[in-house]
Parts: C-alpha cells; sequence; structure tokens
C-alpha cells in the first residue's frame, strides 16, 4: 500500500539576528514536526553532526553558532523540509545527506536540484553528492554508463531508480539486471535447487533495490510478464537488448570477454550501464577482471559516460565511509 504524499504549501522564512543566529520560521506545523522528528531526533542528529546549537520553540527553530555552521544547517533544513513534502518521512541517512556540500553549495539552487530528481512511486530520489549528480545525468543522458567505486554510493540503487522510473513511462520496455553469479566462471553446479534456487542469493541485492522503489506485488507482477528480467550474467549471451534498460552490477567478478559481451548486446532505442567496484574482486586471478580495462578502452567515446566515485559519495551509514577511506588509505601506503 502506498502512503500518500502530503501536500504541505507552507513556507519557511528565515530571520537574522545580531547574535548570530538565525530562526527558521514555519507556516505550516506538520512541516515544522516533520523536519524536527520525533523526540526531536532530527535536531540532535543536526547539532551532533554540525556542531551547532538548535532550539524548537513555536512555530521555529533557532540556529545558534557561526555564520558559516549557521547557513549550513539552515540550507540543511531547508532540504529535509523538500524531503518531507515529497515523501512523507525523513530517514537517517537523509539527516547525513542534507549536509553534503552538494547540498549547500552556493551554486546549486532548488531548481537545479529539481532537475536531478527521480520520482519514483515509493519515494523521490535525489543525488546526495556532485558525483551523484553527474552519474544521474549520464543516466538520463547517454547511451552507455560505467561507474566504479565503492560500496554505498548509490551505484546500482540509482540505476536501479532511473530505469524504473523510464519503464514506467513507457520510455523502455524492459529493464534487466544482471551479476556474474558467484565468479566470472558461472560455477553453480554445487548449489542445491533448481537454477532459480541457485542464483537468486547473488541477485537479491538487485531485488531489493527494486522492492525499495516500488510496491512488492508489482515488482513481482512485473517480473512474471518479463517487463524486469533478473538473470545471470552467463544467460545474456547471444541476445540484442532492444527498449531496454540494462544492468550489470558487480562488474569487477566479469572478465574482460564477459563485459564485452555485455556491451555488444547493446540495440535499439536501449542503455547499458556496467558497475563495480575495483578494491573488491573476487575472481581467483584479480586481473582477469575487465571492469578497468573497458574503461581504458571505450571511456573516451562520446556515446559512452565514466563515473569514479570514492569515499566521500557513500551515502550509508557514516561509519562506512571512514571505514572504505581506511582500507583505501591503507592500500595507498602499502603502494
Amino acid at each position: 500500500m502506498n502512503r500518500a504524499r502530503p501536500n504541505l504549501k507552507g513556507k519557511i522564512n528565515f530571520v537574522y539576528s545580531d547574535n548570530d543566529s538565525i530562526s527558521v520560521i514555519f507556516q505550516n506545523n506538520d512541516l515544522l514536526m516533520g523536519v524536527v522528528g520525533e523526540f526531536n531526533e532530527n535536531l540532535k542528529q543536526l547539532e551532533k553532526l554540525t556542531e551547532t546549537n538548535l532550539y524548537f520553540r513555536g512555530n521555529s527553530i533557532i540556529i545558534k553558532s557561526d555564520q558559516k555552521n549557521n547557513e549550513i544547517v539552515k540550507n540543511a533544513i531547508v532540504f529535509l523540509s523538500d524531503q518531507f513534502i515529497n515523501n512523507g518521512t525523513i530517514e537517517k541517512k537523509d539527516i547525513l545527506s542534507s549536509i553534503n556540500k552538494f547540498m549547500i553549495s552556493e551554486n546549486s539552487n532548488t531548481a537545479d536540484k529539481i532537475e536531478y530528481i527521480i520520482k519514483t512511486p515509493k519515494k523521490s530520489v535525489i543525488p546526495r553528492s556532485e558525483k551523484q549528480k553527474k552519474y544521474v545525468r549520464a543516466l538520463k543522458e547517454s547511451e552507455i554508463i560505467i561507474s566504479t567505486g565503492p560500496a554505498g554510493t548509490g551505484k546500482t540503487f540509482l540505476a536501479v531508480a532511473v530505469g524504473l522510473t523510464m519503464l514506467l513511462e513507457k520510455k523502455i520496455e524492459r529493464i534487466i539486471l544482471s551479476r556474474p553469479a558467484v565468479e566470472a566462471g558461472e560455477r553453480l553446479g554445487f548449489l542445491p535447487g533448481d537454477m532459480r534456487e541457485k542464483v537468486d542469493p547473488y541477485l537479491r541485492p538487485l531485488y531489493d533495490s527494486l522492492y525499495d522503489l516500488l510496491d512488492f506485488e508489482k515488482i513481482q507482477k512485473k517480473i512474471e510478464i518479463g517487463d524486469i528480467e533478473i538473470a545471470p550474467l552467463a544467460f545474456m549471451r547471444g541476445r540484442t537488448l532492444k527498449n531496454s534498460f540494462a544492468i550489470l552490477d558487480e562488474a569487477q567478478n566479469a572478465t574482460d570477454t564477459q563485459i564485452k559481451m555485455f556491451l555488444t548486446r547493446i540495440g535499439e532505442n536501449s542503455k547499458i550501464v556496467v558497475n563495480g567496484d575495483p578494491s573488491q574482486i573476487d575472481l581467483p586471478n584479480k586481473s582477469l577482471s575487465g571492469l578497468n580495462r573497458s574503461k581504458k578502452l571505450i571511456g573516451h567515446l562520446d556515446e559512452i559516460s565514466v563515473v569514479d566515485f570514492d569515499h566521500s559519495d557513500v551515502v550509508r551509514h557514516p561509519l562506512v565511509s571512514k571505514i572504505v577511506k581506511a582500507y583505501s588509505d591503507q592500500k595507498d601506503d602499502k603502494s
């Protein structure tokens, strides 16, 4: 069951005081309470992340810190207000995203951000970094998109979101989601069950992204009628993908030959997305991975976009970004 989005038209006003404070005044109480959160939890998180003092009084949120932090928090509150209006809720990850440099950039106005919002039946997906913004633009404009970077940077989720909106808007006829199963050799025989039972565990993250954007029953229906296809990479051989949005996830575990095979499936009115994390290669021989080689060979072509994410683009738990950076720094030290 879809949650109805609130029809909130309340405005927000700002009053600057001489004592280094900004009062954010809400004309709509529902919007105010959504931003503040239960037991003021959202404000507490903002305080912790920005080292500012926030006070909730009447229909206002008062920000008290230095001038720079005041502006950061003010823009964060505007972002959270937009998030609540669009989705009817504010999640923990939205608090972190609200202070992201992209969201507080002086060059990023509200109209510019709206251009990159991906509206799906369950939620509106908003790019949370400059590279995510670049990635969304590439997903909409380029025929082939290659993206690399650590887990949690939105490579798969944003691609699935764009593909799903294109499907619902009838710009394409189907979405195809694929992964190398287990390893590049596709050796599944030792696993119990039929073919679907063998590969489903490795494709589960793709299902999870879909269920986060559209109701379970609707996703299942689209899978049954073939509008959405989820299959291991080996199943792509010999096909031509027309009017499709095809995503190869975990491409660091695909060989050079396999990635070439997948890329050359592209047909009329189709897009192909290749995603992976070069630091997470599971192949017995890491040199067999074809992900980085594909960027070098075809990344310069006009029809192809390449987006490389790093730890600063991680949008999961804040600790994930720190972990990714720590391992990356250790790798650089060894080299």
